[in-house]
């Protein structure tokens, strides 16, 4: 039987071996974001041969690493059968949810949900911001450079300021008293407390001194690189923008792609993400196996 764990960084090393072995694009495939994640979806990972898997109290996240898909099928229907649940995956790519489909056909059932699909940037795109869609970018952008501002990489010297910088933006946004928002905040400092275990790298952007915005992520495959978290104070204008523009030119040179995750379903953000004109979005999609 597979003997779930808590997700801890010490577990970085061999899940990332793994991950690295499917190349998926869907932003759930890092071992940050995991780590961020485990404890307000209370996720649980283990290693079964060269498989990564990940369970949550909603089901699994579709296996990463290589092998026999209908090997690693039958194991977790196996595991679900005696802790009688059916068997639900999530986060699937359309490639592999086709294949699954024409393995199980009437075994299984399919759904998905535009709100968790990532949006995914050429870096060209968000490094140079040209052409008449992004016009308004670069207005926004020009704006925000008349201040007095700085950029600045995430270090141990100033981890602490942005802590105290998205706390300070949490009570402006009421995340505490926000079930959803009080999640993410959640997420974001468990990634600040071990940033620099998890290989995490980070901006920030200060105007006359004081820190307006952050941002942070990490590789997640062969060519994408996965912002995990990006807050700014909106009280001058275009401190997203310049966040957003300053830490691709800094961090992401030699990646093709940027995936910036979903929207959850918020039509403001949904807006913003588009505004971007994104290259493409991550199709994700949920298999629930028919109880036998």
């Amino acid at each position: 039987m597979i003997e779930f764990k808590d997700v801890e960084v010490k577990d970085k090393a061999w899940a990332d071996e793994l991950l690295r072995l499917s190349d998926y694009n869907g932003c759930e495939y890092s071992f940050g974001n995991n780590y961020m994640w485990s404890k307000v979806f209370d996720m649980k990972i283990a290693r079964y041969k060269n498989f990564y898997l990940v369970k949550n109290k909603y089901g699994f996240m579709f296996p990463a690493g290589a092998g026999d898909i209908c090997e690693i099928v039958g194991v977790l229907r196996e595991y679900c059968s005696c802790n009688n649940t059916p068997l639900c995956f999530s986060s699937m790519s359309r490639e592999v949810m086709e294949k699954l489909c024409r393995i199980y056909c009437e075994d299984i059932e399919v759904g998905t949900n535009r709100d968790f699909y990532d949006y995914v940037y050429c870096f060209e795109t968000l490094s140079k911001l040209s052409g008449k869609k992004l016009h308004a970018k670069r207005n926004h952008l020009n704006r925000f450079y008349e201040n007095n501002w700085e950029f600045e990489p995430i270090t141990p010297d100033n981890i602490e300021e942005v802590a105290d910088m998205h706390n300070r933006w949490c009570m402006e946004h009421n995340c505490y008293d926000d079930s959803e928002k009080l999640r993410e905040a959640q997420a974001v400092i468990r990634g600040l407390e071990s940033f620099f275990e998890l290989g995490f790298v980070g901006g920030i952007i200060r105007v006359d001194g004081d820190i307006h915005a952050y941002t942070f992520g990490e590789r997640l495959n062969s060519d994408t690189f996965v912002v995990h978290a990006e807050k700014a104070f909106t009280t001058v204008q275009g401190a997203y923008t310049a966040i957003n523009h300053e830490f691709v030119n800094y961090a992401c040179k030699g990646y093709t792609y940027i995936n910036r995750e979903e929207d959850m379903g918020l039509e403001n953000l949904r807006k913003a993400k588009l505004s971007y004109c994104p290259a493409f979005v991550v199709e994700k999609y949920r298999v629930r196996f028919k109880e036998v």
